[in-house]
C-alpha cells in the first residue's frame, strides 16, 4: 500500500531547495507535485485541497535551522499533515461494557466482513486476550454462515450457528445471551452486504443496532475502491452511529487514497487494516506510523512489535549465544532465518518497515523474489545435517546430488553458499556492541538521516537473530 504515493512524494520533497526559508516561490511546484501525487493516488478533492492548504499556510515564512535543509523542514511539515488527516493516532477499541462487549460489522458485500470478523476475533483473543463469541446475521447467503463457521474454527473463537429462515434481530440477541451464559468477553455479529447501498439494507442494519445496542460498529470498506470508499463510509455513517473503520484489502491497493480520504470525509478513525489474506494480517492503525512509511522513512515500532510477537526467542538467544563464543554462523542458522523472516512477511514485508529502503520492499515481494527463497529453502533441505553444519565440506559431486534433490541447478547452490558465506561474514563483523546500530547508518546512507531508534526495552542487535545480532541481550533488537 502507498507505493505509488510514496515514491512519488519522495521524489518530489527532495526537490525543495531555498536559504533561511520557506517561501511561495520555492515550494510552489512542489506544493504542484504533492497535489498531483495526492489526486494520482485517489484521494479525495476535498481532502486534497485542504491538506495542500494547510501545508501552504504553515510552510510559508518557516524558519529553516542550520542543521536542516529546506526540503527537510517541509518533508516535517508534509508528515504532521499527513498525520493530521489520518488522525492524529490509533483510536483502540472501546471494550469498557459490562460483558459480552458487543461489536456489530457493517459493509457492502464483497469488502470483507467476514473475513475481518476471524481477524478481529485472532487479534482480541492473542493481543487482549479476550474470549470471543462470533455469529452471522447474513441470512441471505447460506455460505456466509458456513464461511464464519469455518474462519471460527481457524483462529479458535467460540460459533454460534445460525440459519436462513432466522430474522437477523433474533439471531443477535441469542448470541449474546450464550455469551453471557458462557462468560465470554466479546461477541462479533457479522452482518449481510448489499453490492450497493439500498432502503431495505440501511432498515435492516438500522433495526439490528437499535436491537442489540452494541459498543462498537465498525464500517469494513475496501481499500482498493480507492474515493468510493470515503464516500460508502459517509453513507453507512448518516445511517448508523459508527465508532470506527476497518479499511481492508491495503495490500492491493498501492494507491493508498482511502487511508486518506475516510477520516476527514466521515469524521470517524480508521481502527484497524488488513494488510493480507491470512487471518493473522490485521494490523492497529498508526496515522503516525503509515505517513511515515508514505515518506519513506519506515516503520520501526511496528517492526519492533511485530519481531516480539512472531520471532522465537529461544532459537534467538541460542543463535546470539553461539555467535558470541565464536562459532561460525551455519547453513542450519540460515535456514532458520529464512523461516523467521517468512513469519515476519518475506523480505518485503521488513523492508518496508525499514528506514531509507523507499520502494525496495515493493521489489523483495515480487514472484521472482518469492521464487528465490523457495529455491533457497529446497536447497537447504536437500543436504544432510553434517553438510548444513559444514558448508565449507560440500564439493562437486555433493552439489550435483543437492541440486539433483532440490530441482535446481548446481549454479542455484552455489549461488546459496555464495550467499551465506556473505551473511556469516556480515554476522561475525556485528556480533559486537553497537552492531545494528552500525548497520543501520550504513543503510541511512541511501538516503540521507535515519531517525533515532525507538526505545522499546529490547536490545540493540537483530530482530531475534532475523537481522545480524548485536548486544546479546534477552531479545536483541
Amino acid at each position: 500500500m502507498f507505493e505509488n504515493l510514496s515514491e512519488r512524494l519522495s521524489r518530489t520533497l527532495k526537490h525543495v531547495t531555498g536559504q533561511a526559508k520557506l517561501t511561495e516561490d520555492n515550494i510552489k511546484d512542489t506544493l504542484r507535485e504533492v497535489r498531483m501525487a495526492l489526486l494520482e493516488a485517489d484521494v479525495a478533492l476535498p481532502v486534497v485541497k485542504e491538506f495542500i492548504n494547510r501545508v501552504r499556510d504553515r510552510a510559508i515564512g518557516q524558519e529553516v535551522q542550520q542543521s536542516l535543509s529546506p526540503g527537510q523542514v517541509f518533508v516535517k511539515i508534509v508528515n504532521s499533515e499527513l498525520v493530521a488527516v489520518m488522525g492524529t493516532a490509533n483510536d483502540e477499541l472501546n471494550l469498557a461494557a459490562q460483558p459480552p462487549a458487543v461489536i456489530l460489522m457493517a459493509g457492502l458485500q464483497g469488502a470483507g466482513k467476514t473475513t475481518s470478523v476471524a481477524k478481529l476475533s485472532k487479534w482480541l483473543s492473542e493481543r487482549k486476550k479476550k474470549s470471543v463469541l462470533v455469529a452471522s446475521a447474513d441470512v441471505y447467503r447460506p455460505a456466509a454462515i458456513k464461511q464464519l463457521e469455518t474462519l471460527a474454527g481457524e483462529v479458535g473463537a467460540t460459533f454460534f450457528p445460525s440459519s436462513i429462515d432466522q430474522k437477523p434481530v433474533d439471531i443477535a440477541r441469542n448470541a449474546i445471551q450464550e455469551a453471557r451464559q458462557k462468560h465470554l468477553d466479546v461477541v462479533i455479529i457479522d452482518t449481510a452486504g448489499r453490492l450497493h447501498i439500498d432502503a431495505d439494507m440501511m432498515a435492516e442494519i438500522k433495526e439490528l443496532h437499535a436491537a442489540i445496542n452494541p459498543v462498537e460498529t465498525l464500517f469494513v470498506v475496501d481499500a482498493m475502491t480507492g474515493q468510493d470508499a470515503a464516500n460508502t463510509a459517509k453513507a453507512f455513517n448518516d445511517a448508523l452511529p459508527l465508532t470506527g473503520v476497518i479499511l481492508t484489502k491495503a495490500d492491493g491497493d498501492a494507491r493508498g487514497g482511502a487511508a486518506l480520504s475516510v477520516r476527514h470525509i466521515t469524521g470517524k478513525p480508521i481502527k484497524f487494516i488488513g494488510v493480507g489474506e491470512k487471518v493473522e494480517a490485521l494490523e492497529p492503525f498508526h496515522p503516525d506510523r503509515i505517513a511515515s512509511r508514505i515518506l519513506g522513512m519506515g516503520d520501526i515500532l511496528s517492526l519492533v512489535e511485530e519481531a516480539e510477537r512472531k520471532l522465537d526467542k529461544t532459537k534467538a538467544d541460542k543463535l546470539v549465544s553461539k555467535l558470541k563464543k565464536g562459532k561460525s554462523f551455519d547453513l542450519e542458522d540460515f535456514h532458520d532465518q529464512l523461516q523467521q523472516m517468512k513469519n515476519m512477511g518475506g523480505m518485503g514485508g521488513l523492508l518496508d518497515k525499514l528506514p531509507g529502503m523507499g520502494g525496495m520492499g515493493q521489489v523483495a515481494q515480487s514472484p521472482e523474489a518469492n521464487k528465490m527463497f523457495v529455491q533457497m529453502e529446497a536447497i537447504i533441505s536437500s543436504m544432510t545435517g553434517k553438510e548444513r553444519r559444514s558448508p565449507d565440506d560440500i564439493n562437486g559431486s555433493r552439489k550435483r546430488r543437492i541440486a539433483a534433490g532440490s530441482g535446481t541447478q548446481v549454479q542455484d547452490v552455489n549461488r546459496l553458499l555464495k550467499q551465506h558465506k556473505q551473511m556469516a561474514k556480515m554476522m561475525k563483523k556485528l556480533t559486537g556492541k553497537g552492531g545494528m546500530a552500525k548497520m543501520m547508518r550504513g543503510m541511512g546512507g541511501l538516503r540521507g538521516k535515519v531517525p533515532a531508534m525507538p526505545k522499546t526495552g529490547v536490545g540493540t542487535g537483530g530482530i531475534g537473530g532475523l537481522l545480524p545480532p548485536g548486544g546479546g541481550k534477552k531479545f536483541p533488537f
